[in-house]
């Protein structure tokens, strides 16, 4: 503290470390914008150049605006967006997470892979090792739905935190709407998130003793939860910063084989959604707009052989990820 004086010592701490070995790499990897600058720093300032790789990710400036952590157009602000112009300029590849991001930062890429100077740019969005999913069967199901006590349920699952860009009200009327549709509706919610955040919510939209679960599961037991669900939500805020945005939560709700129920507005959402037919996309966050979804769903039937394809196909991580980093990191050489 102050965060800005302890930020900048980490970014003058990190790049003297990558300096004082730099001669060893070919690449140096930047996953967002300080550890970029560390990079680009201590390359600027040492004989050797290697290749700067800006995984941009998310649009970091945004975030903190939108997040309300910064003011709009502060001091803070106008310096990030300083140091982001320089390392846009400074790489020699990018990665973003969205075809939206592409679109709103390197759109002439979207056709030949390359911005109008030649740098090759990728989009790789949030991955899951789907070995990891495989358990998610059918067996596994029944087993956690009987551990549970929740054969007979209907079951919506909530996998993340909440506040700032996770809509904590929002999601909890969502419940309320799903128990208002199902008379036998029970709320999974999986969260690192004290409970205490959202259970005084939950009880608000009806929920009593158990009809809901707020527990805090370890990674490796995510797909067995997940699983024993039948279909999933994700609401995070549709501001600007979130175009750059691939939640991962909904590549794991897909590879468990679950329909998602999500806001429109967030990265590539809406194309997985509407364009690969894996769910209902909401407009508005309203009690209407809720039960409109919850009939979607229904239309679509079973769908979690498609659901799990859908995972396949988009999100990888050997197919999808590594493939496309192994393919970036040859255009670099």
């Amino acid at each position: 503290r102050p965060s800005a004086a302890a930020t900048a010592w980490d970014i003058f701490r990190g790049a003297f470390y990558i300096w004082r070995r730099i001669g060893r790499f070919d690449v140096l990897h930047g996953r967002v914008h300080v550890p970029t600058l560390m990079g680009a720093l201590a390359r600027k300032f040492s004989p050797r150049k290697p290749k700067l790789l800006f995984d941009i990710r998310g649009f970091m400036p945004e975030e903190y605006t939108d997040a309300g952590i910064w003011p709009e157009d502060g001091l803070l602000y106008r310096g990030a967006k300083r140091v982001e112009r320089w390392l846009m300029k400074e790489s020699d590849a990018f990665v973003v997470l969205t075809e939206r991001a592409r679109e709103i930062l390197l759109p002439e890429s979207k056709e030949t892979g390359y911005d109008k100077h030649g740098r090759p740019v990728e989009v790789i969005p949030c991955c899951v090792d789907l070995e990891r999913f495989a358990s998610a069967t059918p067996e596994t199901r029944t087993a956690m739905r009987e551990r549970l006590g929740i054969a007979e349920k209907r079951v919506m699952v909530y996998v993340g935190s909440f506040g700032g860009w996770y809509l904590t009200k929002e999601t909890a009327d969502f419940f309320g709407a799903f128990r208002e549709k199902y008379s036998n509706a029970f709320a999974m919610i999986l969260t690192q998130s004290k409970p205490e955040v959202i259970e005084p919510l939950l009880r608000y939209a009806g929920y009593k003793d158990g009809e809901y679960l707020i527990t805090r599961v370890p990674s490796t037991e995510i797909p067995e939860y997940l699983v024993a669900a039948d279909m999933a939500v994700s609401f995070i805020k549709p501001c600007y910063s979130k175009q750059a945005s691939s939640p991962t939560k909904n590549a794991e709700y897909l590879a468990c084989g679950l329909p998602i129920i999500a806001n429109s507005g967030v990265g590539d959402v809406d194309v997985l959604i509407e364009g690969r037919g894996v769910g209902a996309l909401i407009e508005k966050f309203d009690r209407e707009s809720y039960l409109r979804a919850f009939d979607r769903i229904e239309t679509l039937g079973d769908i979690a052989g498609h659901c799990r394809s859908v995972a396949t196909d988009e999100f990888d991580l050997k197919t999808i990820g590594g493939r496309r980093y192994r393919r970036l990191y040859s255009a670099l050489r």
